[in-house]
């Protein structure tokens, strides 16, 4: 009996030692916590802090991808332009009213639509072209246009371009003006023309009486030698122009 005791006084003993043991290194390791620098703490912190940022980022970044053209801004730029054979210039592979939606949509940031006609029956060369617009005049023509414009009540301000065609607008814009008039309504429209010595013809005129229920901005004219020759001129042109109303 004497030597069952003594084993289990030994046994009691041992296991005494084992948990305070375990208790001591329990406290260690919360003391050792307790004690981290404020520079240690402050890592942490900023460690979380541009974790937090890099997924907020990412998540503007995928938002900003999945918006789809016209998110954004609420500025569109339609235009109607032509390349080949031009008055002064010669063959140009870009049109001179390309040029200058192109000035405008990175001045404001806007979306752009260009007016391409459903049947493209216009000449390349000068002459013909303009054989071809007189007659369309004469006719009051309607020519169709391609494709599906945005979505315009995306939009509060829409900038309209064209070529001057025997002192007017091209029919194909009569034909977008009408098509498009009660979308347009309530909106700021502001003209711009290209021109081989004609300047706005009375752009902004024609535009209010096709879109009456609309409101028609200060017009600006370029003459289609600057738009080939001097562009720096004209995109500091532009760039005023567009101060001026206000972007």
């Amino acid at each position: 009996m004497k030597i069952f005791k003594k084993t289990g006084i030994f046994l009691l003993s041992a296991l005494l030692m084992t948990s305070l043991a375990a208790c001591g290194s329990q406290a260690e390791t919360k003391e050792s916590a307790s004690e981290s620098s404020p520079a240690e703490i402050s890592r942490a912190d900023e460690s979380q802090e541009t974790t937090a940022e890099t997924a907020s980022e990412a998540t503007a970044e995928t938002a900003a991808e999945t918006a789809g053209p016209g998110a954004g801004t609420d500025i569109l730029v339609v235009y109607f332009s032509r390349t080949g054979e031009q008055y002064g210039v010669g063959e140009i592979e870009k049109g001179n009213t390309a040029i200058v939606a192109d000035m405008i949509s990175d001045k404001t940031g806007a979306d752009s639509f260009e007016i391409l006609p459903e049947e493209d029956y216009y000449p390349y060369t000068y002459d013909e072209l303009t054989d071809v617009a007189k007659q369309e005049q004469n006719e009051n023509a309607r020519p169709a246009y391609a494709g599906d414009l945005p979505d315009l009540t995306q939009y509060s301000t829409v900038f309209i371009g064209a070529p001057v065609w025997w002192g007017d607008w091209p029919m194909i814009m009569y034909t977008f003006f009408e098509n498009n008039a009660d979308a347009l309504a309530g909106k700021t429209l502001i003209p711009f023309s290209t021109h081989a010595g004609s300047g706005l013809s009375g752009f902004d005129k024609k535009l209010s009486s096709a879109c009456p229920d609309s409101t028609v901005g200060e017009g600006l004219a370029v003459a289609g030698t600057d738009a080939q020759n001097n562009q720096d001129s004209v995109r500091d042109t532009v760039n005023d122009w567009m101060t001026g109303l206000g972007y």
